[in-house]
């Protein structure tokens, strides 16, 4: 698609009508610690946070990757893409789920009350003018990228995030096509700073590697993004019922799934691309309060991210496919530490080898201590209570509950058959989006648990919890500030993750970007061990 010069009512529809892209749902926010910020030393209060930015990163010795930035799409020229791709009806589509999504908003509170109305974001994005035309404005992003301290960066949509999350099959594939082709061109002339993000969706295998095939063998994208948790009308329900109103489910994709996504996993591994999850759990059952955003959306990235990840770790993906990283957008680290230990814990005890069988309970011991030790209640029931051994399935035998189907090893799928199995894949395959006052950013780096994770630097440029641009490097570096990390923590934190996440099937990924030769350089180094338990 070739665009002329911007029309005066194109760039006025752009400015004025559609500046707040979280009129519809945003899906994110990560569940994190955030503190506030520090107070400024007397040494620098009088340096603007530009400058401070600019001089933390010339003290480092090493550049700094932005792996999850957002950028603010214009709009008007995205539904000019869209039409291109499938026609006024698609246009058409689009806006009525829009209307959708802004029930709320024109709903009184007593419609609210009765169709349980959950509240979304309402201006979502950042309000400062020169930032916001930043976000806007693939050039001059380009042009201050140096001044924010950040040598490249990846950008993500921000109303495209939205599209991923359409449940229309044909909607979701011509909105995903429509942007990335639109993305494509806008920033074609910076790729030495920036790898934009191809949005695929994902409700199918073949949908997926459809997009993925445009997006990275025609389009010339090195990075792309999916929803890992889609959402499905359960079978049963569906029946004569109207798709809008029938039961769902998550489809977190690794396990369990209608589907058969390994063609697509193997597909990215050949054309070299991580799976990067960037969506949330807005639309889940605990995120439904009908006034208060706030409820709704603490965490809600985290808790995606969870889910993603425990299906592609238990489904076996990562042990299918042993090169492929993933990358948790967003969503901090503190869950993924929860989670890395949690699986472990639970290897110990629901592995094969682990597993408690009903059938070694003596019978004949259990019923002579009730006698000794029971009441006369106890001792009345005592045959009832042999067939009651298990609180989770009453009036169930031993013999029943010890049938060869019942027993199963939650992790063989995986092939785990270690601790250092569990932590190798949370520390060679996944990697955690964390952004800069994201303070448990730090768990990561801790020896004491056991595990050093990945957590990757996201500016989260545009959206609403980055207020001020210039001011993410200050608050990111206060990591290092307060003893919290150590530099080398944080050269893999801003640096050297990101470029493992993606380079580890594309080590041409940086060619040609500025970062292009520190990369090398860094990437040439022995990796050191995973610390063990």
């Amino acid at each position: 698609m070739t665009l002329g010069t911007t029309s005066g009512a194109l760039i006025h529809a752009i400015l004025h009508d559609h500046l707040d892209l979280y009129r519809w749902p945003r899906f994110g926010q990560r569940g994190i610690i955030t503190l506030p910020r520090s107070h400024p030393s007397p040494q620098e209060e009088n340096v603007s946070p530009k400058t401070r930015a600019a001089q933390i990163r010339a003290s480092l010795p090493h550049p700094i990757i932005d792996g999850d930035g957002h950028w603010l799409e214009p709009i008007p020229v995205f539904l000019e893409y869209l039409s291109e791709v499938g026609g006024p009806k698609a246009v058409d589509a689009l806006r009525a789920y829009w209307h959708r999504n802004t029930a709320w908003y024109r709903a009184d509170w007593s419609e609210r009350q009765h169709r349980r109305l959950r509240r979304t974001i309402w201006w979502g994005v950042t309000t400062n003018t020169r930032d916001k035309a930043t976000a806007l404005l693939p050039a001059l992003l380009d042009e201050r990228l140096p001044e924010l301290g950040i040598d490249f960066a990846l950008i993500y949509p921000s109303f495209g995030l939205s599209i991923s999350a359409i449940n229309d099959d044909e909607l979701v594939r011509v909105g995903a096509r429509a942007y990335n082709m639109m993305t494509a061109d806008m920033f074609a002339p910076y790729t030495r700073r920036f790898a934009p993000v191809a949005v695929l969706p994902a409700r199918t295998p073949d949908m997926a590697i459809e997009e993925l095939e445009y997006a990275v063998g025609k389009r010339g994208y090195k990075a792309i993004m999916l929803r890992g948790n889609p959402e499905r009308v359960i079978p049963a329900a569906a029946d004569g019922t109207d798709p809008g109103k029938a039961a769902w489910y998550v489809d977190s994709i690794g396990l369990d799934s209608p589907y058969d996504y390994d063609p697509f996993w193997k597909r990215c591994v050949e054309l070299g691309v991580a799976v990067t999850q960037h969506s949330g759990s807005g639309r889940w059952s605990d995120r439904a309060s009908i006034s208060n955003f706030t409820f709704n959306h603490v965490g809600h990235f985290a808790e995606s991210n969870h889910a993603f990840a425990r299906s592609v770790f238990l489904g076996g993906v990562v042990r299918r496919h042993p090169t492929l990283n993933f990358g948790f957008m967003e969503g901090g680290v503190s869950w993924a530490c929860q989670l890395c230990l949690d699986l472990i814990e639970h290897w110990e005890k629901r592995r094969r080898a682990g597993l408690q069988y009903p059938g070694a309970t003596d019978l004949g011991e259990l019923r002579g201590l009730i006698d000794r030790y029971g009441d006369a209640k106890l001792k009345a029931h005592a045959d009832a209570i042999m067939n009651n051994l298990d609180a989770f399935h009453p009036e169930c035998s031993i013999e029943e509950l010890s049938r060869p189907e019942h027993v199963f090893d939650d992790f063989e799928a995986a092939g785990i058959g270690s601790k250092d199995d569990v932590r190798a894949v949370f520390t060679r395959n996944f990697y955690f989006g964390c952004e800069a006052d994201d303070r448990a950013t730090m768990w990561a780096f801790d020896p004491r648990m056991g595990v050093r994770l990945r957590p990757v630097f996201s500016s989260d440029f545009t959206h609403f919890d980055v207020p001020e641009f210039e001011e993410v490097i200050p608050e990111a570096f206060e990591l290092v500030e307060k003893g919290w990390v150590t530099e080398d923590d944080f050269r893999e934190f801003t640096f050297t993750n990101a470029a493992r996440l993606h380079t580890r099937n594309n080590p041409d990924f940086f060619k040609g970007t500025v970062v292009e030769r520190a990369v090398a350089e860094a990437l040439g180094r022995k990796e050191e061990p995973a610390e063990q338990l």
